[in-house]
């Protein structure tokens, strides 16, 4: 529902393309995407459902409070993330679960959004050690996301947010997202986590490229 949801609203906020480099996506997979705005999941999902995708998603547990959002969340298998609590680790158990009944599953290595009030792009941030744990207990393949162009939809303080979302019908933002080839990742997590950060990081930046963004050029 999410993802249906996702592909009907974003070409009325912009102009949508994308890439990929490996056409088969047949699960399970770790899809590992970088976070700039509160658009880009909804970006993600609707580029995923064009080649075929439709994942589950590792999201804050504070969505699970409204009530028909919640509804939605969990009738289609979607996991919440109760970070800082004892409960933070039901994730990747929910995590690993789907992924071994061959689904993919979403996830975000940064776990935040970045505090800029720009709306340039910009490389990722450091990753958590998130997508590397569940890699390790999942033995599932990463596949890097690159997205750009979101926080040309939403991005700054809630006022300038607001505008930004209710604008973007008539502005008509140009939006890329890249799918990267799948890869292993290294048991260790360290070494896995910094992996999988270039990975994204090098997806971003063909999707960067795309716009003509020029940070992806110095990056």
């Amino acid at each position: 529902m999410l993802s249906r949801i996702a592909a009907t609203v974003v070409p009325a906020l912009g102009s949508m393309t994308t890439s990929a480099e490996f056409p088969d996506f047949q699960g399970p997979g770790i899809l590992v995407a970088n976070h700039t705005s509160l658009a880009d999941p909804g970006i993600v999902l609707a580029a995923l459902r064009r080649v075929g995708i439709e994942p589950v998603i590792l999201a804050t547990a504070g969505l699970w409070r409204i009530p028909v959002l919640r509804y939605l969340l969990d009738r289609d298998g979607h996991v919440p993330v109760h970070r800082r609590t004892a409960r933070a680790a039901d994730a990747l158990d929910g995590a690993v679960a789907a992924l071994r009944a061959g689904r993919h599953v979403l996830i975000y290595g940064e776990g935040r959004l970045p505090s800029r009030t720009d709306a340039a792009e910009a490389a990722p941030e450091a990753f958590r050690s998130g997508p590397a744990r569940l890699a390790s207990a999942s033995g599932a393949p990463l596949i890097p996301i690159g997205q750009a162009g979101a926080r040309r939809i939403t991005s700054g303080s809630h006022t300038k947010q607001l505008a930004g979302l209710l604008t973007a019908p008539l502005r008509r933002p140009r939006l890329h997202v890249h799918i990267g080839a799948p890869l292993m990742l290294p048991t260790e997590i360290d070494a896995a986590s910094a992996v999988a950060h270039r990975a994204v990081t090098e997806a971003w930046r063909t999707a960067a490229l795309h716009l003509g963004e020029p940070a992806a050029l110095a990056a």
